[in-house]
């Protein structure tokens, strides 16, 4: 138990490096599974841009599988946090042993869904014929391999909950290590296209579970829960408190798929398959960005519930604090790369096709205008989850994803076509992060007023 001590005892810089660094490392890495797939495939010569295309159509499906990873995954870790933090071990055993059990069965579920249904959910989700047997092939595998994907990737948020973020990198950056190595062996070498990079991505991931599986069933690893026979029993008051708080990250999840859903329908309709790769490009550079903010609300995640659950509110609001300032500068940072390397950045994964760099780079610099602003937004949302505040997270979560956005994709590019397009995710920034603060502010009285009654009580 030494090392969850620490998150109430440890200077909260200390802390927030610790959980944060590793946290980032980690989302970057993850990111890194689709980015590296995109940029090997759009270099694969002569079909590139339609293999880009098609990739495009498949984001939805990889996000809907990473929802499910997300809600179990964010949700227990969460859970964990704040039993750890009331000194109750066993029941953060039996969260972790419910966790394992569940992220299972749903992966299963949705392995098998989707291989019957793969060719109706691809048209629905927008594949033109051109762009359809390229998305095929590729998620199909993916599609197989879920149960590696969400075991390895949403029980790695365990490992860090309960105070080893360390371990919970490494474990990503193995993973991903071996899918960047395995890419152009797969695609070129072995002359497999876009079948092979799923093939390597679906091998890393299979390694990445071993390695977590491994950590809690070891009896040589430091964690400090295992993986246990007796835990394995499925609870319904221990799943209804990981779904309680996973719900609002897996809503913000399958919003975003939506969200892709509705986009590429627009970008087909204004633009065709170009424009629809132009998105896809987009995503990943945009993921690359983002993650490094994600990281910092999934390091944040055990400091605040721990010392939520102990009532160290001052403690809380600190981290809070230098998390959205650390949020913001990173924000700012990615702002200004942008701008200024648009082009660059959407050239990376482009095999010479000079319609698809222009096209790409206005679609990334309208997109990502308001970025300084949305550290404070995505880790205010994370903080409501932190404190087992699941509706305000969930509520602040989708709201910048659904609420607001989605009617600004319906009806924007009805007088600006695809320039409407671009512009509805910024104007939806300014809106969702306006909302945050005032939830936030409150958020915040409260806590000052309950520490006021401690002292008072002490």
């Amino acid at each position: 138990m030494n090392q969850t001590k620490e998150l109430g005892t440890e200077s909260i810089g200390k802390l927030l490096f610790k959980f944060s660094v590793p946290a980032i490392t980690a989302m970057i890495v993850n990111a890194l599974y689709n980015v590296v797939d995109r940029i090997y495939i759009g270099h694969i010569k002569g079909v590139g841009s339609y293999a880009l295309s098609g990739l495009a159509i498949t984001f939805p499906i990889s996000v809907i599988i990473m929802a499910f990873a997300m809600l179990v995954g964010i949700g227990a870790s969460a859970v964990i946090s704040i039993r750890l933090g009331e000194k109750n071990l066993k029941a953060a055993d039996d969260i972790l042993g419910n966790a394992i059990v569940l992220i299972t069965i749903i992966s299963l579920v949705l392995s098998i869904v989707g291989i019957l249904f793969l060719d109706k959910i691809l048209i629905l989700f927008g594949a033109s014929g051109n762009s359809i047997i390229y998305a095929k092939e590729y998620i199909e595998i993916i599609i197989m391999g879920a149960v590696f994907q969400n075991i390895g990737f949403g029980i790695n948020n365990i490992i860090r909950a309960e105070g080893n973020p360390k371990i919970a990198m490494l474990t990503m950056v193995f993973g991903a290590i071996i899918n960047i190595i395995l890419d152009p062996i797969f695609i070129f070498v072995l002359n497999m296209g876009i079948r092979g990079a799923a093939i390597a991505t679906i091998i890393s991931q299979i390694v990445n579970t071993i390695l977590v599986v491994k950590y809690f069933t070891s009896k040589n690893s430091n964690s400090v829960l295992k993986i246990k026979k007796m835990n394995l029993k499925l609870d319904k008051k221990i799943i209804k408190d990981i779904f309680a708080i996973g719900v609002a990250p897996f809503s913000m999840q399958i919003a975003s798929s939506l969200v892709a859903i509705l986009y590429n329908k627009g970008l087909y309709t204004y633009g065709g398959d170009l424009a629809i790769a132009s998105m896809g490009i987009l995503n990943s550079i945009s993921m690359i960005i983002f993650m490094p903010i994600v990281g910092i609300s999934q390091g944040i995640q055990p400091i605040i519930g721990y010392n939520y659950g102990a009532k160290l509110y001052p403690r809380v609001l600190k981290v809070l604090k230098l998390a959205i300032t650390f949020g913001t500068l990173l924000a700012i940072i990615g702002f200004i790369g942008v701008q200024l390397f648009a082009k660059q950045l959407i050239g990376a994964f482009s095999y010479n096709n000079p319609a698809l760099i222009n096209l790409g780079a206005r679609g990334l610099r309208i997109d990502l205008i308001f970025l300084p602003i949305l550290g404070f937004q995505l880790l205010g949302a994370s903080y409501f989850q932190a404190i087992n505040e699941a509706k305000t997270s969930m509520l602040l979560s989708i709201l910048r994803q659904v609420i607001v956005l989605i009617p600004l994709i319906l009806i924007l590019p009805l007088f600006y076509k695809l320039d409407g397009l671009w512009f509805s995710q910024p104007c939806a920034d300014i809106i969702a992060t306006a909302l945050t603060a005032v939830f936030l502010f409150k958020s915040v009285k409260t806590l000052k007023i309950k520490e006021s009654i401690n002292k008072l009580t002490d």
